[in-house]
């Protein structure tokens, strides 16, 4: 991630500026660069007669809007940003999610709040949010105004060790590498999935041999920053991770949002969703089959 483009999706709103906050330690860590970035509604969508005349006036409307929006973007990116990592914002014409999507092609990190002008709670994830996260081409880093990744000082990364969730790994590594932060590895071993004591003790042992072997494969060279487990459970998955992040008060939670299903993130009981509606804490998501270079091995 070094040299990071970050795209930081701003509505105007208090909580969308935590975004930008938030922004700052990715910047920091890769010698990046924050570029904020602000969609809207075309003025053409106006039902307006269509005469010479209110064309004229609609472009003219068009482009005193998008220098008032420009100004106002720089503006308020400039006093939660230094300017050694702020470029020059964005505006572009059109649906949020859809604007945000097609424009981090070019970037390598979205940085966002779950909600903006609407301040729903986190249980009910904003659409546009919902949609950046789920085909996005880079990661995504969801913050909430609780949320604080400053100082980086503990990581959580969750794996099931299909070839979707180590997608996530080389992301860990490097934001590990770079802020010196600890590492906890952990993977859940539900109950539901297995008929017998003797079954989960089995999977279980067979799950730890495989974090031993991860740990030996990803993070030989830093193993003093690396800590494992592996847990079982009788709940569901997102509720045995959901209660780590909270007793362990982690500024940062790394998650592919496809695992061993292969499942689409956000169909009913995706624990990556989950995670992301019921904790405070900023989530990074890594979505394996959108990622740009997807095709290549993690």
């Amino acid at each position: 991630m070094k040299n990071a483009n970050i795209l930081v999706p701003i509505d105007f709103s208090e909580l969308s500026y935590k975004a930008l906050e938030s922004a700052v330690t990715f910047a920091k860590l890769f010698d990046g660069a924050i570029t904020p970035f602000h969609s809207y509604v075309s003025m053409s969508d106006v039902d307006i007669p269509e005469t010479s005349k209110s064309s004229e006036k609609l472009f003219k409307d068009h482009e005193q809007l998008e220098k008032k929006l420009a100004a106002k973007l720089d503006q308020k990116a400039s006093q939660y940003v230094d300017s050694e990592f702020l470029n020059k914002g964005m505006i572009q014409v059109g649906n949020p999610a859809d604007a945000i999507i097609e424009a981090a092609q070019n970037f390598d990190l979205i940085v966002m709040t779950t909600h903006g002008r609407t301040g729903f709670s986190r249980l009910i994830m904003g659409s546009v949010a919902e949609k950046v996260i789920r085909f996005a081409p880079v990661p995504v880093v969801v913050v909430e105004e609780k949320s604080s990744i400053a100082p980086l000082e503990k990581i959580l990364l969750t794996t099931d060790f299909s070839e979707y969730s180590l997608k996530a790994v080389p992301f860990a590594r490097s934001i590990a590498e770079a802020s010196k932060a600890r590492l906890d590895i952990i993977h859940v071993v539900s109950f539901e999935q297995f008929g017998s004591i003797p079954q989960i003790q089995a999977a279980t042992d067979t799950k730890k041999k495989q974090m031993r072997e991860l740990v030996e494969e990803r993070f030989s060279d830093m193993k003093d920053l690396v800590k494992t487990d592996v847990v079982s459970t009788q709940r569901s998955i997102h509720e045995k991770i959901t209660k780590i992040v909270h007793k362990g008060e982690y500024n940062l939670v790394i998650m592919a949002t496809i695992g061993r299903t292969g499942l689409e993130y956000l169909r009913l009981g995706s624990t990556a969703s989950n995670v992301v509606r019921h904790v405070e804490n900023a989530v990074f998501t890594v979505n394996p089959r959108r990622l740009k270079g997807a095709d290549k091995k993690s």
